[in-house]
């Protein structure tokens, strides 16, 4: 078993690696926008990925929690919890200066980034690495990107799946063997930027055609285009409603989203998704909340039978994607 105390590393540690990380999983009332934190769980590592404490708290969502089936957490059992307010500086004290790392991070950032902003507090986050898009870049043999499979390929033990502080523990013990596996492989660390959220309304945004939500509540802009690697892996064609998501897969979105575009885009890279910008005959499926409107993408993917998939589908598909069939291509064309 990979134990948090042994401490013994090899030399040279690459000095291009950060020097602290904080390992974080946050359980929310849901997946979409005006969703909540109802309990986090922080390790933080130094910078050969030794534990140096952990941190836990609930935190009341002031609203419904959710899923209780998954998480356990009750309506009762958090009426007494502080609010997210009152935990923000605790949370930013675990956080400043350090990596976030999270299984599936563009999730927990963006559940964390967007209470920071109800708080009116700026997320003293500039980093995160995704143990998913890790061990991809390493490689690793897992028959799925679950936690579960990555503790099971380091002989860590779960305790208590969905439990903040346990799926941080268990993380945590997961990630050391794979800083060090990158480490002493010379592997690039997956790290992406983060930009916190500076405005924040809980008002609904009406739905315009063309236009990504803004945060700021009452305006709309157009959503800037960003250019991303391609993506490594051979498109392995449709979404078939009846499997999983698969690597390579040409996903495009259109319309606007309750969880940010780029936030949900940047999870679909990290799950091993191609993200197209616009829609073709190569496209394998079509994210939008509005299939109806008459979007030149929504349009393209009617003529073309593209499957058309709702947000909350997609991101629960997100959970487990399938590796790809073939090895990543050397040359991967670009959409």
């Amino acid at each position: 078993m990979t134990m948090l105390d042994d401490r013994q590393t090899a030399a040279p540690w690459p000095t291009a690696y950060p020097q602290g990380y904080a390992v974080v999983d946050v359980e929310t009332t849901g997946l979409a926008r005006d969703d909540r934190i109802i309990s986090a769980a922080v390790y933080r590592l130094d910078a050969q990925g030794n534990v140096e404490d952990h941190w836990y708290t609930l935190v009341n969502p002031e609203r419904d929690p959710g899923p209780v089936w998954i998480h356990g957490l009750t309506s009762d059992v958090l009426e007494g919890a502080p609010l997210f307010p009152e935990v923000a500086a605790q949370l930013s004290e675990r956080l400043a200066d350090r990596v976030l790392v999270a299984h599936n991070a563009a999730f927990d950032w963006s559940m964390i980034a967007r209470e920071y902003a109800r708080a009116s507090v700026i997320a003293p986050v500039q980093q995160r690495l995704c143990t998913i898009a890790l061990s991809k870049e390493l490689r690793l043999p897992l028959p799925n990107h679950k936690l579960e499979s990555l503790a099971a390929h380091f002989g860590v033990v779960q305790q208590r799946a969905h439990h903040a502080l346990d799926d941080a523990r268990v993380l945590a013990e997961a990630f050391r063997p794979s800083l060090h596996a990158a480490a002493h492989g010379g592997v690039r660390l997956p790290l992406l930027e983060c930009r916190p959220l500076t405005e924040w309304s809980d008002s609904p945004v009406t739905p315009r055609v063309g236009y990504q939500a803004s945060y700021g509540g009452g305006q709309a802009s157009w959503r800037p285009s960003r250019k991303r690697p391609a993506c490594p892996y051979p498109n392995p064609g449709r979404y078939d409603k009846d499997k999983p998501l698969m690597q390579g897969m040409r996903v495009a979105f259109s319309g606007d989203t309750s969880i940010d575009r780029e936030l949900l885009e940047d999870r679909a890279v990290e799950a091993g998704l191609h993200v197209a910008t616009s829609v073709s005959r190569l496209t394998s499926l079509l994210v939008t909340n509005d299939p109806d409107a008459a979007t030149s993408k929504t349009v393209k993917a009617k003529s073309f039978g593209t499957p058309i998939l709702e947000e909350s589908a997609f991101t629960h598909l997100l959970r487990d994607v399938a590796p790809a069939a073939k090895a990543p291509a050397a040359a991967p064309s670009s959409e």
